[in-house]
């Protein structure tokens, strides 16, 4: 059975983590398949947006703490952290669908996406200090951005866990919903994104990934040389004719 699921519909593609047995935890097999399903979405154009989500009513509980970390543990961890920037730095807008718990390296790994969106019953919680193990997936990036050092601080050090609810207080998440409702919102969101212009989003994408490290002057850059690129690619032209006959634009068909 493999531990990574990877369907496409349309433009969306779905790529679900698939051992609920162990409520989607981590392993080395893991890793390496879901690095293989992100590195082939990057080269495949006509994957438009990607959903990432968990089989059985869970995310993704963490680290597999019964696996053997393999080949050494330092060599493990890169994969991980290979593997959470691969989605970071995907140039196509990502959705993590996040239903029951995303603890650990679940909740960090959520946090990679570009939106979050979670049901009632999603538990978001890191528990690191419980394992007296240090941060992965990226958290000491994501979580200061997202809720600030000191909450950051505070969840992390006391090993916090907080609903959907909670966590989208506090800006952890975007969007928290009845759990019979998630799928559908999910769907509607992702199609949406879809149907935009592709390079547009990537490059805004990437101009708000950097931001928090650029000067002002160098955010102006960076926004002028993604407007030029813009400017000579067929997403605009569209864009302009769609304006002009007064319609919605078409960008699948530029």
């Amino acid at each position: 059975m493999s531990n990574v699921l990877v369907d496409r519909a349309d433009g969306i593609v779905t790529v679900t983590l698939n051992r609920p047995q162990r409520k989607n935890a981590i392993t080395r097999e893991l890793v390496e398949e879901a690095i293989a399903a992100f590195e082939q979405i990057a080269a495949t154009p006509t994957d438009r947006v990607v959903v990432l989500t968990g089989a059985g009513g869970a995310f993704c509980s963490g680290m597999d703490l019964s696996s053997p970390l393999l080949p050494d543990e330092l060599t493990f961890m890169r994969r991980v952290g290979q593997l959470c920037t691969l989605v970071h730095d995907l140039p196509r807008p990502t959705i993590a669908k996040v239903a029951g718990p995303a603890m650990g390296f679940g909740c960090n790994f959520a946090l990679c996406c570009d939106l979050v969106v979670a049901g009632e019953s999603a538990l978001f919680g890191e528990m690191f200090a419980d394992l007296g193990i240090s941060l992965d997936g990226g958290a000491s990036w994501s979580l200061p951005r997202l809720i600030g050092i000191a909450k950051a601080k505070e969840l992390v050090f006391f090993g916090r866990r907080l609903s959907g609810t909670e966590a989208a207080d506090i800006g952890l998440v975007n969007r928290v919903l009845v759990d019979g409702d998630l799928d559908a919102f999910v769907t509607e969101w992702a199609q949406t994104l879809c149907e935009g212009p592709t390079l547009a989003l990537s490059l805004m994408k990437s101009a708000l990934n950097s931001s928090m490290e650029a000067s002002f002057a160098q955010a102006i850059d960076k926004e002028s040389l993604a407007q030029s690129v813009s400017f000579r690619g067929a997403e605009v032209k569209e864009g302009g004719r769609a304006r002009h006959e007064k319609r919605r634009p078409n960008f699948r068909s530029p």
